[in-house]
């Protein structure tokens, strides 16, 4: 009998503000790494604040793991030369692949406007990185379309341009109904894109916190979810097992249409991932 498909995944992380949530974090690297993620990307904040921490957690990963690290770059708060001499000095300490993101406005902006002399979005940055090295690049994607969007047309020649100027593969925000993702990978094909769009699951750690979220981004939280979640907040130990089953369900749904290909936004722990991971046959390698 033929051994089944196993799907790749990979994790997403943010730069700690304490030592104690680096404990965390780095606890969470560990206990993720043996699954064998295609990759771990690397948060990069809103207006570029956590430049620094995030160089330095990424450091961390390709210094004392064997992990693929990809930290997340945007055109935000610097010059084109000053992003690109970032990505130089990411290529010589052996980073490969990044994250190639528009990013948000910086704190007390409304809306965002293109730095001064940098890039001015994130087809344009993608162009950019490829110039300074053959980096493997991904890049974000909207099934629900991008908040500041005129169109969801637009959202998705945006997307194309995205892929075309030399991006590898799309990772979509998160959202909570499958049918979403399907409907939107139909419209990538239609478009002619042909380049991989990879689902990205939030497991829900804290309800709140994630439909504080969801009205940042843009995605929708069905009714159904709510009323999984209510009268929760104080109930740690079923809060988790509902999470785990939401996901669960959530990305074997998407296994059975030839989804193989998740990214894990993993608020730095683990336990969720981890256990959707093992519904989705995946193994730590040292047992297999």
């Amino acid at each position: 009998m033929a051994e089944p498909h196993l799907p790749n995944v990979s994790f997403e992380f943010f730069p700690p503000r304490t030592p104690e949530m680096e404990a965390v974090l780095w606890a969470s690297v560990q206990r993720l790494a043996p699954l064998a993620p295609r990759f771990v990307s690397v948060t990069y904040g809103a207006d570029g604040s956590t430049r620094d921490r995030t160089h330095r957690i990424v450091a961390r990963v390709l210094r004392e793991t064997d992990l693929v690290c990809a930290p997340h770059l945007t055109c935000v708060g610097a010059s084109r030369d000053e992003i690109d001499a970032i990505a130089r000095r990411y290529w010589d300490e052996g980073v490969r692949h990044i994250v190639a993101l528009r990013g948000d406005p910086p704190q007390g902006c409304d809306r965002y406007e293109p730095y001064p002399g940098g890039y001015a979005y994130a087809a344009d940055l993608v162009a950019g990185l490829r110039r300074v090295a053959d980096f493997d690049i991904s890049v974000a994607a909207y099934p629900e379309v991008h908040p500041e969007a005129p169109s969801p047309e637009f959202d998705l020649d945006n997307l194309k341009r995205k892929l075309d100027a030399g991006a590898s593969r799309a990772i979509t925000q998160f959202f909570f109904d499958a049918e979403l993702f399907l409907r939107f990978r139909d419209r990538c094909v239609a478009a002619g894109i042909d380049a991989p769009i990879v689902p990205g699951i939030l497991p829900i750690t804290r309800f709140k916190q994630t439909l504080r979220f969801a009205q940042m981004c843009g995605a929708s939280v069905p009714p159904w979810l709510h009323e999984r979640f209510a009268g929760l907040d104080d109930d740690d130990d079923t809060r988790r097992l509902i999470a785990a089953n939401t996901a669960i369900e959530l990305v074997t749904t998407l296994q059975r249409h030839g989804v193989q290909d998740f990214h894990f936004y993993t608020l730095n722990r683990a336990e969720l991932s981890y256990a959707i991971c093992h519904s989705l046959g995946l193994r730590p390698r040292a047992a297999a």
